[in-house]
């Protein structure tokens, strides 16, 4: 097909002269691999670990062993996922000949699962929108396929809910699953302690409606394949996310062209920042509840500031934008809180900030120009607009939240 040259990327390209000289396309050096295997090894432990506080059943286990044993299940079938995703992106890069390394796994003991995922280094720009797509979609098909047919996996293996019994504490939900032999239908008024809820989405829930013995949202966290799965299909939903040079802002931007890419990003983080507002009010109002009145007014007042600057910097200070999108997200939130949610600060909504200033600083909100704009084959339209589907499908607006 005729190539079309477009805006100049604003990077360094391949040339005679230029620093990459003739260094490999790949570094496999005995010396890099070592480093990228420890990382990996590193990882496992601190993801066992967490696995271990999760899916480790420690009523029933005839040792500690068995119980670690249950920990790196989890482990590894989460870092198939990872691994999978990340070399879908390497092996693409790989076909098309641009530099990059081989995957880095981040370790992150005693968080929430013990992993700041994985990630891959491009070391050159992309030059054109077809290579640009092919790598930035490899990474999200491979990974929905893993974590899909682990989730699978989970459903056709499902033990009856008295498997409730095997992990300590719980003893309201044991008793009642001891009497009726199911699962209650909401969370029990005199649950002890804190219950962790983890978000439903459109494909979870169409699959679990299959399954007569599903577990509740809050108790999925103790089945090793139904978790990893929930975990790998809403990790490859959040690299969907049409902006920046998160996976999905790479294949929005091959499907509709950099002027139509950049409205479409900044209204989807105009979005993100209405939801993470929804989030951070009621947080900010329980931080300073001795300050602040009955309505909230001082934390309204300091999420509306910071909501403004988050926006000046995402809309790179176009007033055209600036004003209509904080007056849009100002009173998105406002509606949403008192009208929808409610004034919760365990709701699941405050994910939605972080990841607002993680793109803000991280990642970007509006995609950089390739150098060659190459039009997309068929098929790969196909596979683009898919990929937008599974995000719809595996998202969630409130992914994990906590019930005291």
């Amino acid at each position: 097909m005729q190539e079309k040259r477009v805006h100049a990327y604003s990077g360094s390209y391949l040339s005679p002269g230029n620093p990459y000289g003739n260094e490999p396309l790949q570094d496999l050096r005995a010396k890099t691999l070592a480093k990228h295997i420890a990382l990996f090894l590193l990882t496992v432990a601190t993801v066992t670990e967490r696995g271990v506080a999760f899916t480790g059943r420690f009523e029933t286990a005839d040792s500690l062993w068995s119980v670690v044993l249950d920990g790196l299940l989890f482990a590894l079938l989460l870092l198939a996922f990872l691994a999978t995703h990340e070399f879908g992106h390497y092996f693409a890069a790989v076909r098309h000949k641009v530099r990059t390394s081989l995957p880095y796994f981040i370790p992150l003991p005693f968080t929430f699962i013990g992993t700041f995922g994985a990630v891959i280094r491009i070391k050159e720009p992309v030059s054109d929108s077809r290579k640009l797509f092919d790598i930035g979609i490899a990474g999200p098909i491979a990974g929905f396929v893993v974590s899909l047919t682990v989730l699978l996996i989970g459903f056709a293996t499902l033990p009856g809910p008295e498997f409730i019994m095997n992990f300590p504490g719980h003893e309201d939900v044991k008793a009642y699953v001891a009497e009726h032999n199911a699962w209650p239908d909401e969370p029990l008024p005199d649950a002890q302690g804190e219950l962790l809820v983890l978000g439903n989405t459109l494909l979870y829930s169409f699959l679990a409606s299959f399954f007569e013995n599903a577990p509740p949202m809050w108790e999925m966290y103790h089945y090793p394949f139904l978790f990893a799965g929930w975990l790998g299909l809403f990790f490859t939903a959040l690299n969907l996310m049409p902006v920046g040079q998160l996976d999905g802002g790479h294949i929005m931007y091959c499907l509709i062209g950099y002027r139509k890419h950049r409205i479409f990003a900044r209204v989807f983080f105009i979005t993100l920042v209405t939801l993470g507002g929804v989030g951070a009010v009621p947080v900010l109002h329980m931080l300073l509840e001795s300050y602040d009145n009955h309505f909230a007014t001082l934390s309204w007042s300091l999420w509306g500031l910071v909501a403004f600057m988050m926006l000046r910097r995402g809309l790179r200070g176009d007033w055209r934008w600036v004003i209509p999108a904080w007056i849009a997200a100002f009173s998105g939130a406002f509606s949403l809180v008192y009208g929808v949610v409610g004034f919760d600060p365990t709701a699941g909504f405050f994910i939605w900030f972080v990841w607002s200033v993680f793109l803000l600083f991280l990642v970007g909100i509006e995609h950089p120009p390739v150098f060659v704009d190459v039009p997309l084959t068929r098929t790969r339209r196909i596979l683009g607009w898919t990929a937008i589907v599974v995000f719809i499908l595996c998202i969630s607006p409130s992914p994990v939240y906590v019930i005291f």
